[in-house]
């Protein structure tokens, strides 16, 4: 009898399993001309796409580890909301800055004289507009750090995305993927769930997928959707790692995608960065692929803007 439950759970699990795994359908057109474009990347690079309309995706290396750069932000953005939402602070929580906690990088926050008067949204705002490092790091601790996020990452079913910097037992991944690391699916995923208000709760992701859509690093994968159609995206980069998410808000119906580089032997600060221009690459095909009679394409001379 003991023999007879035991393969029935196998079973159901099996059945389950296959079930989680196969409800999104492959869209194998889209999935070779993106493999195209990835074919002759120097490094290594990831791609996943899902149509939340048709429920097709496109998946190459998608369950991969990357590292996350800045886009570890979308995570703390959610930790930061799940404190907000149990009444730690409020969204306009006045706070004081220290110059104490200034962070190099990316973002204004560390330019901010000692003692500046600030609050909860600036810090969000600045950490997802402008990639700000210094309140990024502040919205992490009031989060209550990595060990808070992972926690909400991993009962919400996201086995490889992770906070690593300042995390307690985290050490060996920070080496080997800095601040953060996910994967192409996961972080799309993520950006759903925020977009379908299954975060911490409807009105948190709605505010949170408001701070997505106003981005300061527009010269990327967003500058192949036109200017008039709404996205929400966070980018990341190092060195040697270039990577963004972006969900399109497409008049046929949403997508989100993610392409995510590593290993890249272009390690350039240049606007024709190579894992840069195949950001730009993928979010172009994507594009007309979706909205072929559109009739959208950048306007003859933006190159210059980016110089």
């Amino acid at each position: 009898m003991k023999s007879h439950i035991y393969i029935f759970i196998c079973s159901f699990m099996a059945v389950f399993s296959f079930t989680a795994n196969a409800q999104y359908r492959t869209d194998k057109k889209l999935e070779n001309k993106l493999r195209v474009l990835l074919s002759s990347f120097h490094g290594t690079a990831g791609v996943y796409v899902r149509n939340l309309r048709t429920g097709k995706e496109a998946a190459i290396i998608a369950d991969t580890i990357f590292p996350t750069a800045s886009i570890v932000k979308v995570p703390i953005l959610v930790g930061i909301f799940k404190k907000i939402d149990e009444g730690v602070y409020t969204y306009h929580q006045p706070l004081i800055y220290r110059d104490s906690i200034a962070r190099g990088g990316s973002g204004l926050m560390q330019f901010f004289k000692d003692s500046t008067p600030t609050e909860v949204r600036t810090l969000v705002s600045l950490m997802l507009s402008h990639s700000d490092n210094t309140a990024a790091v502040w919205c992490e601790k009031l989060a209550g750090g990595g060990v808070e996020i992972n926690s909400w990452l991993e009962k919400n079913g996201f086995r490889y995305t992770r906070v690593n910097a300042r995390t307690p037992g985290r050490e060996k991944m920070n080496k080997e993927y800095g601040w953060g690391q996910t994967t192409p699916r996961e972080m799309s995923d993520l950006m759903v769930m925020i977009r379908e208000g299954k975060t911490v709760s409807k009105a948190a992701s709605e505010q949170m997928y408001r701070d997505l859509t106003d981005v300061f690093w527009d010269e990327y994968a967003l500058s192949q959707i036109p200017p008039y159609v709404q996205a929400a995206s966070k980018q990341g980069m190092v060195d040697a790692s270039r990577s963004e998410a972006v969900l399109v808000n497409a008049p046929h119906g949403d997508y989100v995608f993610y392409v995510a580089t590593k290993n890249n032997k272009d390690t350039r600060w240049e606007t024709n960065n190579e894992a840069w221009q195949l950001a730009r690459d993928v979010s172009s095909l994507l594009w007309n692929y979706f909205e072929p009679h559109y009739g959208w394409k950048p306007a003859a001379g933006v190159e210059k803007l980016r110089q």
